[in-house]
């Protein structure tokens, strides 16, 4: 099993969009309290503290906890491990990994677990916990909300899960030959791109109703490690996430055309300090991962205080450029969007809090910082 971690960092990919207003103002917050940063570097500790929190972004300048259910959940995984059905009604949380004792010491291994929140009751509750694939990484659920699929890297598939009413089930699983760590669906609910992050390819996916095919012969190739993978509101492009092979490699951010019998390659942005983003209308947000040095040894070379979030623009035939950059926190690790995608909230693992930042004139403006009861491993809203 292979266990990694970037800063914003995983290759977070979020859309923002020109759409109506969601029916929801939640947005889940998992905290991962197993994991710690010190003088050190990264230190894997015992379970038991995990939590994911739902908060509420009615007012999104200002958003508040609502609710903190004792779930666990992963930093080792990309920040995308949970969403919300796009009615708001439910809220799906994979754990990647739990920690076991070693020695002294303590592990991680894969779980297979896939929470459902009921989060229209007051407080929101967990009604069921579904088996999955192992080590559930990125999910995505359709814009109708009826399907949900969950890339998994220890299983080297992809899960399908059925979504009716309050009732999910895992109805299938897409054998994909390598570690699968996300997964998009169209709008359409027609294709689905998951990316193979140690293959340094992203798959191509049918999808009619639950029945999902996985053709090999369509794979993209694409820059190294392909970590996470997000749709623009009007299908045209995915944009995928790359950590670079970690190090101090460049980062990149990889436009797909994603139309026509032969999905492929339209653009290539690639960074020194690298970013990992997050697709919105015709813009994105992500993070510099210079910020991966906050997570380094304070006495290590490469060691920094904090990142920067950049604000990309989506522009015709999916070319990526830079729009401005604000600078964000330590071991930044999710973003999410307020109902009108105004608001960005980035979560700071090691600072334990959320930024709030507006984006108006083309720009990242911030707006303040809302410390949180824990290192949030992954922020996300509703699926749209």
């Amino acid at each position: 099993m292979t266990l990694r971690r970037t800063a914003f960092g995983a290759g977070l990919l979020l859309l923002a969009g020109q759409f109506a207003h969601a029916s929801t103002t939640d947005i889940l917050i998992g905290l991962d309290e197993k994991i710690a940063y010190g003088p050190d570097g990264q230190a894997n500790g015992p379970p038991g503290k995990d939590a994911v929190l739902v908060m509420d972004v009615s007012n999104p300048a200002k958003p508040k906890i609502r609710a903190s259910l004792p779930l666990t959940n992963s930093l080792l995984g990309p920040p995308t491990n949970l969403q919300i059905t796009p009615d708001g009604k439910l809220g799906l949380v994979a754990n990647s990994v739990n920690h076991v004792q070693d020695g002294a010491a303590w592990k991680a291994v894969p779980d297979d677990k896939l929470y459902v929140i009921d989060l229209t009751a007051n407080p929101p509750k967990l009604i069921d916990t579904v088996t999955v694939g192992k080590q559930p990484s990125g999910l995505a659920i359709s814009h109708k909300g009826d399907l949900a699929l969950i890339g998994n890297r220890a299983g080297k598939s992809v899960s399908v899960v059925s979504i009716q009413g309050t009732t999910v089930k895992a109805v299938g699983e897409v054998p994909m030959d390598n570690e699968v760590a996300g997964v998009a669906i169209t709008p359409d609910g027609k294709r689905a791109f998951a990316v193979m992050n140690l293959a340094n390819k992203v798959g191509v996916l049918s999808i009619d109703g639950t029945k999902v095919s996985y053709d090999k012969s369509l794979d993209i190739p694409s820059a190294f490690n392909p970590y996470n993978i997000d749709i623009m509101p009007d299908g045209k492009f995915a944009v995928a996430s790359h950590t670079g092979a970690q190090g101090i490699n460049a980062d990149a951010e990889v436009s797909i055309d994603t139309s026509g019998a032969h999905p492929h390659v339209a653009d290539i942005m690639a960074r020194a300090r690298g970013r990992k983003g997050s697709p919105s209308r015709p813009t994105a947000v992500g993070g510099d991962a210079a910020d991966r040095g906050s997570g380094a040894k304070p006495s290590a070379w490469n060691h920094v205080a904090g990142g920067h979030a950049a604000l990309l623009s989506v522009g015709p035939g999916g070319k990526l450029t830079v729009a401005n950059k604000a600078p964000i926190g330590a071991l930044p690790e999710g973003i999410a969007f307020s109902p009108n995608s105004e608001y960005v909230y980035i979560g700071n693992y090691i600072d334990k809090n959320l930024q709030v930042f507006r984006i108006a004139g083309g720009k990242l403006v911030s707006v303040g910082t809302l410390s949180l009861p824990g290192q949030p491993a992954s922020v996300r809203g509703p699926a749209r």
